[in-house]
């Protein structure tokens, strides 16, 4: 963390050059001295260390300053750090100006010039307020500072985006006096664009794109090479086993990511049977170790960043990225995973990302502390994020289309709803309608067997219904049944018959596609177990065929 800052301001060169010398003799390696010759520079610096979130300990002010006294300078020094101790220096003509403005200022102190010797009329006065504020300042946070407002669809794009791929952030509310100051800080508009995302070195960015808040933070987007031995569209958990194995076991392989690694495994609150963890991890920690360990093996890992169509030609496989850019390879893995379907309801288009919400948004938890939220789905992702919600929500419900849970569910979590008292089921019911002008304010409940219907208020509500593959740019390369889900291995064939285009004498192996040398492991293969557990074994096994198929070229 960046050391507190001391500044001190005088007009007159020779004090100020005097006073930051004893303050830096003194407090040099403990703070950061800084100095101004004004009171309007002094303001300045203030803001600029506000926006870098860098702490303020002391202030030390010349009294007579033209334009500004030093009463006046603190005054507004007060509004951008409040918790900084405030002193005055002055003549000793100006003591009842400087013991009046204690009150008006809420000076801490005032010190009367000459301050000489220091060790016996500075330094002491100086060692009790900067021990007072030591013993009340909490570390600033160290990171990228999001400001927008709650009920905006692109600051739960961003929140969400820095979160997958596991970037610190502190999220402020557009509405708090402290984001309001920093806006007005950061940028000349009366109307300024959100959300703002304020840097550690003091940049920031307005209204960002995924992509260009990527370039800031240092994700990387481009590939080292042009030619891999393995390319993994997709970093699920059957990606991210397959970058493992692939690049532990000496193949050069990168992993394109679209959004962030985890797929969506790592947007789980809470995975509790998979195997080596008895008491459960997050979705996001199982992405973050996964990547660690790809990275440590050599993978790259590409994010965000997305293929849009590949091709081949003889024995390789080439995909364009989304900048036009091409890569090629011997083998090509598809891990792109599902997506949760959308609600089809009248209005929850434009009330997606301001209450509606597709996935665990775990995100947005702690904005419905004491609130009421309803999730939609039957499936463990939906029962984990009951659970997650439960800790902050003052009431969850689950609405369910089918008459039961043991179907979709795994029974751990249906015990643990069972035993969370502020968790209800609502069998055979699903949302009819939502309604909300900037935000969700309430949803239409019917009963799918009597038709009977209930409107209740809410601003949350959470959707975890369905599966669709992402394969849309696969069309007319590999065999996909009506759903969109790639055919792999023996599911190629029909009655017998090689694929139409198979060029090799062998039959697909168990993961192969219908085009020789394109794999699919996970949720977005036909027939799948939709489990981080088998999507991770698809993943291992799917290395063991590709060192077949290279052995082969």
């Amino acid at each position: 963390m960046a050391k507190p800052v001391l500044i001190t301001i005088d007009d007159d060169p020779q004090v100020l050059w005097a006073i930051e010398r004893d303050l830096r003799h003194k407090y040099g390696s403990d703070f950061r001295i800084l100095r101004a010759d004004s009171g309007a520079t002094a303001l300045e610096a203030l803001k600029q260390l506000k926006l870098r979130n860098e702490p303020v300990a002391l202030l030390l002010a010349d009294q007579r300053m033209p334009q500004m006294t030093g009463v006046e300078f603190l005054e507004k020094a007060m509004e951008i750090f409040p918790q900084a101790k405030r002193a005055l220096l002055t003549a000793y003509a100006d003591t009842d100006d400087a013991i009046r403005a204690i009150n008006k200022a809420k000076i801490d102190y005032y010190l009367l010039k000459p301050w000489s010797p220091p060790e016996e009329r500075l330094y002491p006065v100086l060692n009790d307020l900067l021990e007072v504020w030591q013993t009340s300042f909490l570390p600033y946070f160290e990171g990228v500072r999001v400001i927008g407002d709650r009920w905006s669809p692109k600051s739960h794009q961003v929140k969400d985006f820095l979160a997958r791929n596991h970037i610190p952030y502190q999220w402020l509310d557009v509405e708090s006096d402290e984001a309001n100051r920093l806006v007005t800080y950061a940028t000349s508009s009366d109307v300024p664009q959100l959300p703002l995302l304020l840097f550690p070195n003091g940049s920031n960015l307005i209204a960002p794109t995924n992509i260009e808040i990527a370039e800031k933070i240092g994700l990387k987007m481009r590939p080292t090479m042009p030619f891999y031995d393995l390319i993994i569209v997709g970093a699920g958990p059957g990606g991210l086993a397959a970058a493992v194995y692939g690049a532990s076991e000496g193949l050069d392989t990168v992993i394109i990511e679209r959004e962030a690694p985890g797929g969506q495994a790592g947007t789980s609150s809470r995975i509790e049977n998979y195997l080596g963890f008895p008491v459960g991890l997050t979705g996001g920690d199982l992405a973050r170790r996964a990547v660690a360990q790809a990275r440590k093996f050599g993978a790259e890992i590409l994010t965000p960043q997305e293929v849009t169509s590949v091709r081949t030609e003889g024995q390789y496989r080439i995909v364009t990225l989304a900048d036009r850019s091409e890569l090629s390879s011997h083998t090509l893995m598809i891990a792109t995973g599902v997506s949760y379907r959308k609600l089809d309801v009248p209005g929850i288009d434009r009330l997606t990302g301001a209450g509606v919400y597709y996935g665990a948004a775990i995100t947005e938890a702690l904005s419905y502390q004491d609130e009421d939220v309803f999730i939609v789905g039957a499936g463990n992702s939906a029962g984990q994020a009951a659970m997650y919600l439960s800790k902050y929500a003052r009431r969850v419900t689950l609405l369910v289309r089918g008459d039961s849970l043991t179907k979709s569910m795994s029974k751990y979590l249906i015990d643990q709803i069972e035993l969370t008292d502020n968790i209800t089921v609502k069998l055979l019911t699903q949302v009819a309608e939502v309604f909300g002008k900037d935000k969700l304010e309430a949803i239409t409940l019917a009963n799918i067997e009597t038709s009977e219907v209930e409107t209740v208020p809410t601003n949350a509500l959470f959707t975890f219904i369905g599966a669709m593959p992402r394969t849309h740019w696969l069309q007319d390369v590999v065999e996909r049944d009506k759903y969109g889900f790639i055919l792999t291995g023996p599911d190629t064939m029909q009655n017998g018959t090689l694929p139409k285009g198979w060029t090799l004498e062998r039959n697909p192996f168990l993961l192969e596609t219908s085009v020789p040398g394109i794999f699919a492991v996970g949720d977005v293969r036909h027939k799948s177990v939709k489990r981080v557990a088998s999507a991770v074994g698809e993943g291992a096994i799917a290395v063991q065929f590709i060192h077949q198929y290279l052995a082969s070229l």
